[in-house]
């Protein structure tokens, strides 16, 4: 006898937001593909109490307001990619991409708690947000101020046909 569950409507099954719950809230905005900006983008998707995403940006392009379990919501036009939210940011749902960063090459900011961490000008793999490999990348730097209490900012290059793909880095 085969039991057949249902699963019940909303239930997460992975622990990865898909595209659908990403593009419904308020933050998640990938910077067009023909532009060179960097900014930040959020892939927040719980209503938890939680805002160091917002306190920790010097130019205030996040906002979750004044109920705590708000969704933030980003101002691309004031974001200047300083990468302070990335780190601060305790689910570690904030990144930084940029889509033609330099010739046919895009670039990705990420946080990063493993070890041993990548160096610069090292070769890595480039994962999707199953982590699943898309394509090779190259380090560009690595930051780990004390400020960012163990989260390294991991800055990688790849080639942009892959560019709304890549969200990490297979881990080392």
């Amino acid at each position: 006898m085969t039991i057949i569950k249902e699963i019940p409507d909303g239930l997460k099954i992975t622990g990865t937001p898909s595209m659908e719950e990403l593009e419904k809230t308020p933050s998640f905005k990938l910077p067009e593909k023909g532009t060179d900006k960097t900014v930040a983008v959020i892939e927040c998707i719980e209503e938890i109490p939680c805002n160091p995403c917002e306190t920790s940006c010097p130019q205030g392009a996040i906002t979750v307001g004044s109920e705590i379990t708000s969704l933030p919501e980003i101002n691309t036009d004031k974001c200047t990619a300083c990468g302070i939210c990335v780190a601060a940011c305790p689910g570690l749902a904030i990144y930084l991409k940029n889509p033609k960063y330099k010739d046919s090459m895009s670039m990705i900011a990420f946080p990063y708690e493993y070890y041993p961490l990548p160096e610069k000008d090292q070769q890595i793999e480039m994962v999707n947000r199953f982590g699943e490999v898309v394509c090779g990348g190259t380090v560009l730097k690595v930051i780990n101020a004390k400020r960012n209490d163990k989260t390294a900012v991991i800055y990688a290059l790849y080639p942009d046909k892959y560019y709304e793909k890549v969200i990490n880095m297979k881990r080392l």
